[in-house]
């Protein structure tokens, strides 16, 4: 069933991307272009995403920090 899908995304994604860029290809090439694109681009988001998320939960971690420090100078210190 996922391959399926995959093709009819691919199929899709491909037809849309063939007339962006106005290239006439026939069906088997723009559904081999979708399938391939959408390759390229989940992998290229996935590690988008993986390098991204490294830098959010430094943020991430930067901010509790400083969270932590106003609370302590808040209610607890002197």
């Amino acid at each position: 069933m996922p391959v399926v899908f995959l093709i009819i995304i691919g199929a899709a994604a491909g037809f849309i991307a063939t007339r962006l860029m106005r290239m006439e290809t026939d069906v088997i090439t723009t559904v081999a272009i979708g399938i391939f694109g959408a390759l390229i681009g989940g992998i290229a988001l996935r590690v988008l995403l993986t390098l991204t998320s490294i830098a959010f939960g430094f943020v991430g971690a930067v901010l509790g920090a400083v969270l932590l420090i106003w609370v302590y100078r808040t209610y607890f210190q002197k």
